[in-house]
C-alpha cells in the first residue's frame, strides 16, 4: 500500500483536522473503536481525533504493559480527564512479561510485542467491547524504517501485508499516517491539546523494552525506569528532541570503598533532530554529563558505569534495540 507523505511545510493543521474527522466517521459509521492512549504526541493525537470523530463511540484504554515510566498511566488518565476524555486502565503486565521471556533478540521481542499487543490485548478487548475497529498513531516515519528493513516498528501491519480483520478481528485506522513527528506535533497543538504533550519528547510504542539489551524482566525494567527519571529531571530543558536511559546487557566490572563491585552499564543518548529521519547528539556540557553519572550510580542500585553515545543518525539510530 503506497503511503503519500504530507510534508510538515505543506500541512494545514485545521484542514487536516476537518478531513481526519470526517474520515474516521465515515469508516466507524454506527459501530464501536478502540484505540491505546500512552500520553505521547502520536496516541494523544489519534484520541482527541477519534473522541471528535466519534464521542462516546470510541473507547480509550491506557494499556499497563509493566514497561512504563514511574508513575505514568495515572498522570496520563488524569491529564486526559480534565480534557472530558474518560481512559481505562488495562492491567497486562503479565501477559507482557510472560511474551517476552527468555527473548534477547531485538526482532523477536518486537514481534513478541506486537503479538501480545494486538492478538492477546485488544484481541480481548475487541471480543469484550464489540468495537470493529482500532485507532492508532502509527505515522510516517514508523513505516518508513520498518519497510527498509531498519527495524520493524511494533505497529506496522497492513504494510507487511498483515490483514488485521482476518488475523485479529478488527479493522486498524490510522489518521496520522502521512505524518512525520514535526507535522503531528502542528496537529497536536490545533487541537488544543497541552504544550507538555504536544512537545512532550517522543517514547516509543514498546516503552521501556525498546531501551533494555537483553532479555526483559521487571527487574531490568525497573533498573531503566529509575534510570530513565533522572535523565528526564536531568535534561528536561535542554530542547533536545529526545533523551533516553538504555540498559546495556553485560555487566561491567566497578569499584566501591576499596572493593570490587560488579554492575551494570546505563548508556544515555540526547538527540537533535527533526523528525526522527536523521539525528545529531546533543553536545550537553561535561558538568550536566558528570551529574548524570552520579545521579545514576548514586540513585540506581547495581549500577557501576555511565556512558554517553556521540554517534549520529545515521549509523546510529534513535532507539537502541
Amino acid at each position: 500500500m503506497e503511503i503519500k507523505e504530507i510534508k510538515t511545510e505543506d500541512l494545514n493543521p485545521d484542514e487536516f483536522i476537518k478531513q481526519k474527522v470526517e474520515e474516521i466517521s465515515s469508516a466507524v459509521g454506527s459501530e464501536l473503536a478502540i484505540n491505546a492512549l500512552s500520553g505521547g504526541v502520536d496516541s494523544s493525537t489519534v484520541t482527541m481525533l477519534g473522541h471528535r470523530a466519534l464521542g462516546d463511540k470510541l473507547k480509550t484504554y491506557f494499556i499497563e504493559n509493566g514497561l512504563m515510566r514511574e508513575g505514568e498511566p495515572q498522570s496520563v488518565v488524569s491529564l486526559f480527564e480534565k480534557l472530558g476524555v474518560h481512559v481505562e486502565i488495562f492491567d497486562a503486565k503479565e501477559q507482557f512479561f510472560n511474551g517476552l521471556k527468555n527473548l534477547k533478540d531485538p526482532e523477536e521481542k518486537r514481534e513478541a510485542i506486537t503479538r501480545v499487543f494486538y492478538k492477546e490485548v485488544f484481541g480481548r478487548l475487541v471480543e469484550e467491547s464489540g468495537a470493529k475497529y482500532l485507532m492508532q498513531g502509527t505515522n510516517y516515519t514508523d513505516v518508513e524504517e520498518t519497510v527498509a528493513g531498519i527495524k520493524r516498528q511494533h505497529n506496522i501491519l497492513e504494510q507487511l501485508g498483515i490483514n488485521t480483520e482476518k488475523r485479529y478481528g478488527y479493522k486498524v485506522i490510522e489518521p496520522l499516517i502521512q505524518l512525520r513527528k514535526s507535522g503531528i506535533r502542528k496537529v497536536a497543538k490545533a487541537l488544543t491539546l497541552q504544550e507538555e504533550i504536544y512537545n512532550r519528547p517522543p517514547f516509543p510504542g514498546p516503552a521501556l523494552a525498546t531501551r533494555v539489551i537483553g532479555e526483559v524482566t521487571p527487574e531490568r525494567v525497573e533498573t531503566v525506569r529509575k534510570a530513565t527519571r533522572i535523565v528526564e529531571d536531568e535534561l528536561c530543558n535542554t530542547g533536545a528532541f529526545q533523551y533516553l536511559a538504555i540498559l546495556h546487557e553485560d555487566k561491567v566490572t566497578g569499584v566501591r570503598e576499596g572493593k570490587r563491585d560488579y554492575g551494570m552499564q546505563i548508556e544515555v543518548r540526547c538527540w537533535e533532530s527533526i523528525d526522527a529521519t536523521i539525528g545529531s547528539p546533543t553536545q550537553l556540557p561535561y558538568e550536566t554529563l558528570d551529574k548524570l553519572a552520579e545521579r545514576i550510580t548514586t540513585e540506581v542500585p547495581g549500577v557501576v558505569s555511565v556512558t554517553y553515545n556521540i554517534t549520529k543518525k545515521p549509523p546510529s539510530t534513535i532507539e537502541v534495540v
